[in-house]
């Protein structure tokens, strides 16, 4: 017997269903993911959910600043490191819709004090990161500089006009390069003949009413409103466990963007609405990189295309000193999601695709089990330590074997560091299993019944195997012949390789010292993120000459080895 619906009644049991699927989030829920944020003495966050044009969630947790104790709002102004990238490239878009500019033109027509590598470098290769240039905050490392040391435009253009070579020929790969948004810039300011920073508060920002925008090209302005950043202090408990984490920036375009989360909801607006610009406009926004081989990236105009659990978004995170921030928006269902945050520990993805998760859930299809990877535990054991020195090493990816993923044990703590990375900590989960907290990411150490681990495992966004990379040098290689004294008149600073005892140090007068592991009898690694590897460069007669150093974002910086007896040389002649 056949059940017979009235019609009304049917499309009343569509309407509840549709209104069930479409239910509010309560706050609560939401809360409840930064709830170990919203308690006194802690830095924290700001959240915003954007849907339909609206600021449907925006609340803050914890404090901006632990000396006075501001809290944190929707209106806190945060430093929002690199999601700064999609504002540079809209205001070159928006230049050359006006034909002030082309995207394919030569950067130096617009900025004749980058070097002529003698292959031309547009500004659409500093859009999708494929110039080759070298990036600003590797060269400075490199040249003993520290992150927090006040860092101005003038800076990195001393470095970048020294550069002698490239990474690699424009458009035949890609390597993020934040020197590139520097001179998108720069471009800006030379083609409207205005500074930066004034040019987008008044075309951009103030046209979108962003009132709580700009662009921090001064580091000794005073921003009231503004939110500090820290980090947590290594083996304190209680009112010290917070230590500042110092940001002196005074350049822009790359970062040093200062928002709120009001105004990025009206910035996410602009996607699907346009107020300032066209849909036209929007769309050259969202055009992906390609490579002159034909592949297509996922970097856009400072937005990086990606999914979620079956659905597309496009969006950016950031990260400087103590600042961690992520803004996505996912066009199809009309959702955006931004959290930024002062706290160095704070993954802002991750939160955020929580948030996401709340209210994406009608959207969401049934992952299938293959697709979902390793299940792993993110709770920390208790774990026998003489098992990490089967653990201890270099693993390179085996379908990136250029991503070196490096282990050691510091004292009581286990880390890890991926190429063109900084050290982070990892925890036990297991006897063989270990997870980060600074991203959604765990590694396997897969043991053999006897000897020293191979195998691993990374699991992030699925499950990426990787092989050891032969940690011991041949018993042959002399390390006497590495010893001496390297000079880059790029970076117009020296580097002393020493032999104490067995163990090779690199020296730098302000980085200190850190030992180096040989790898082959040209081949040094280094375990400092702006130094990783070394390459000797020999004559004809197999002398050492000089080296080439290389980090994630800096391959092959030349240095000359100096005169054995240059230092006496130096001293008697009084210079």
């Amino acid at each position: 017997m056949k059940l017979h619906l009235p019609l009304c009644a049917l499309i009343l049991s569509i309407y509840q269903i549709s209104v069930l699927a479409q239910s509010p989030v309560p706050s609560a829920k939401i809360d409840s993911v930064f709830a170990e944020w919203n308690k006194p003495g802690m830095p924290g966050a700001a959240v915003g959910v954007v849907h339909k044009g609206k600021l449907i969630y925006a609340k803050g947790f914890g404090e901006a600043d632990l000396e006075t104790g501001a809290k944190i709002t929707p209106e806190t102004i945060f430093h929002v490191a690199s999601v700064s990238k999609q504002f540079t490239d809209f205001a070159i878009v928006l230049l050359a819709e006006q034909g002030k500019l082309s995207l394919d033109d030569d950067i130096r027509k617009h900025i004749p004090e980058v070097p002529d590598f003698g292959k031309t470098i547009t500004i659409r290769h500093l859009i999708h990161h494929t110039s080759g240039l070298r990036d600003q905050w590797n060269l400075l490392a490199m040249a003993g500089w520290q992150l927090d040391d006040v860092i101005t435009r003038q800076h990195v253009f001393n470095l970048v006009t020294r550069q002698k070579d490239l990474n690699f020929e424009p458009g035949s790969a890609y390597a993020y390069c934040n020197t590139g948004y520097t001179l998108l810039a720069e471009v800006v300011s030379r083609v409207t003949k205005q500074p930066f920073d004034y040019w987008m508060e008044r075309n951009v920002f103030k046209q979108l009413g962003m009132k709580n925008t700009q662009f921090y090209d001064n580091q000794e302005k005073i921003v009231k409103g503004r939110a500090y950043s820290f980090h947590r202090t290594p083996g304190t408990f209680g009112p010290t466990m917070f230590s500042k984490s110092i940001l002196s920036y005074g350049n822009v375009g790359a970062t040093s963007l200062f928002t709120t989360v009001n105004d990025l909801a009206l910035w996410i607006n602009n996607f699907s609405s346009p107020q300032v610009g066209t849909r036209a406009t929007m769309k050259q926004m969202l055009e992906r990189g390609r490579l002159t081989k034909g592949d297509t990236l996922p970097y856009a105009s400072g937005l990086i295309h990606g999914k979620y659990k079956g659905l597309d978004y496009y969006g950016h995170d950031g990260a400087d000193a103590g600042f961690r921030a992520h803004l996505s928006y996912f066009p199809k269902e009309d959702y955006g999601f931004i959290v930024l945050s002062n706290q160095a520990e704070f993954n802002p993805p991750q939160k955020a695709f929580a948030v996401a998760s709340l209210y994406l859930a009608p959207f969401i299809k049934q992952e299938k089990a293959a697709d979902k990877g390793a299940v792993v535990s993110k709770t920390e054991v208790k774990f026998d330590s003489a098992l990490f020195n089967q653990y201890a090493g270099s693993y390179a990816l085996t379908e990136a074997p250029d991503f070196v993923m490096t282990f050691k044990k510091e004292g009581d703590k286990y880390l890890t560091q991926g190429t063109g990375q900084p050290w982070f900590p990892m925890f036990p989960s297991s006897d063989s299993t270990f997870f980060l907290k600074v991203v959604d990411a765990s590694v396997t150490f897969h043991r053999p019944k006897q000897g020293q681990v191979t195998r691993i495992t990374l699991h992030q966004n699925g499950n990426h195997p990787a092989t050891r990379v032969e940690s011991r040098a041949p018993e042959t290689v002399s390390r006497e012949q590495f010893v001496g004294r390297y000079y880059s008149p790029e970076l117009e600073t020296f580097y002393h390789i020493k032999l104490k005892g067995d163990t090779l140090k690199l020296v730098h007068v302000h980085h200190g010292e850190a030992d180096l592991r040989v790898v082959s009898k040209d081949r040094l690694q280094a375990p400092w993120w702006w130094v990783q590897q070394i390459d000797m460069v020999r004559d004809e007669s197999g002398s050492i000459t000089g080296m080439k150093m290389t980090n994630g974002r800096v391959i092959n910086l030349r240095f000359q080895k100096l005169p054995e007896d240059f230092a006496e040389k130096l001293k008697a002649s009084g210079k």
